[in-house]
């Protein structure tokens, strides 16, 4: 079922992306003479997220039953065929034209279509049964609306956290090329600090609703510190290597001293801002998995928008600190939420008392009947 909606809603979002381009364009303010390769780009990869729509469910549902070897080395191997894609178009390789930047959106599609094909092979063999195409047209009611009640605050929450990083985007275009260009290279940049730290994350989820489901209301507790300890070592190392290293890292892409400048300024206030969003990433996942989506919701979109958001406004523009504000607005954003989420999981509001006798769980069973 939530493949077949989430499919549903791709083919929305896609013909919007597709026929609205030019809206998307000016409304991400980017500089004239590149209208047109940004409406193109825009236009093939945003019909598109149908593709990745399904890729990022199948993926998801792959992994909570266990198998996340599975997901990962397809997202290997679609950025591989992505990667050599891209130098194909590009340089012109093999004997291909160079297509430039219409020639990356090809190969971003493709991409993502070959990673589709492999993951519903997956997601057919994860199950006792096969699945069926007439699988698709079927809506359990009842199943549908408690998978809606949980699901529907974390869709939610996330759009509005794309939305609001759009806004963000829109707000540092308006501050100059060079700062524009910083914050590029920082989101390529600090994806290295709190991308292992953010599978700790993902892990402790599919865990904590594991045991949440078992019974074992205190292992659930205790996973989510675990997870959030050793991704706070993880993500400080990596924010710290980086920091280290930026200098040399950014000087393969650009001579800019003014971005360099830009850059290695906020890099230092990375290592508080990363290790603030590993606190967050384990907790909310954790919470989430144990059915408590709509406090996580409130408190995302609320935060979101009147501290990162506003905070971006006042403190980047009014107060003329450019990009500097940007981060400040979003190390306010994080430690509010991780307060927030760290009482709110203290307080084990969703997760009682384990009781006397714990359900045994899916390894416990095959154990106990191996």
């Amino acid at each position: 079922m939530a493949f077949s909606l989430t499919l549903g809603l791709g083919v929305v979002v896609s013909l919007l992306l597709y026929f609205g381009a030019g809206s998307f364009v000016t409304m991400l303010q980017v500089p004239e003479a590149l209208h047109g390769m940004t409406r193109q780009y825009i236009g093939i990869v945003g019909s598109g997220t149908i593709v990745m729509s399904a890729v990022l469910t199948l993926g998801t549902v792959i992994r909570s039953t266990g198998n996340t070897k599975g997901p990962m080395l397809v997202a290997i191997g679609m950025n591989i065929i992505h990667i050599f894609g891209n130098y194909v178009f590009i340089f012109g390789a093999f004997g291909m034209p160079q297509w430039g930047l219409f020639g990356v959106s090809l190969s971003t599609v493709g991409s993502r279509l070959a990673a589709l094909a492999v993951l519903y092979v997956i997601f057919r063999k994860s199950f006792a049964g096969t699945i069926k195409f007439s699988d698709y047209r079927v809506f359990d009611r009842p199943l549908l609306k408690e998978v809606a009640k949980v699901g529907f605050p974390m869709a939610l929450s996330s759009a509005s956290w794309t939305v609001s990083q759009v806004v963000i985007f829109s707000i540092v275009a308006t501050m100059g090329a060079e700062q524009l260009a910083a914050r590029t290279y920082l989101n390529t940049m600090e994806s290295f600090s709190f991308m292992a730290g953010w599978s700790f994350a993902m892990a402790v989820q599919i865990q904590v609703a594991h045991l949440y489901g078992a019974g074992k209301m205190n292992q659930a507790y205790r996973s989510a510190y675990k997870a959030l300890f050793w991704g706070e070592i993880v993500v400080v190392v990596n924010t710290l290597l980086l920091f280290l290293g930026g200098r040399w890292i950014l000087g393969m892409f650009t001579e800019n001293h003014e971005i360099v400048s830009i850059v290695l300024g906020i890099l230092a206030l990375d290592l508080v801002l990363q290790p603030l969003k590993m606190w967050n990433m384990p907790l909310n996942n954790s919470l989430n998995a144990v059915g408590d989506t709509q406090y996580v919701m409130y408190i995302s979109m609320i935060s979101m928008w009147i501290v990162a958001v506003g905070g971006t406004y006042l403190f980047g523009l009014t107060f003329g600190w450019l990009i500097y504000g940007v981060y400040i607005a979003m190390i306010m954003d994080e430690a509010i939420r991780g307060i927030l989420v760290q009482r709110r999981w203290i307080s084990r509001k969703k997760l009682p008392k384990e009781t006397e006798t714990a359900v045994p769980s899916l390894n416990d069973q095959a154990v106990l009947q191996g």
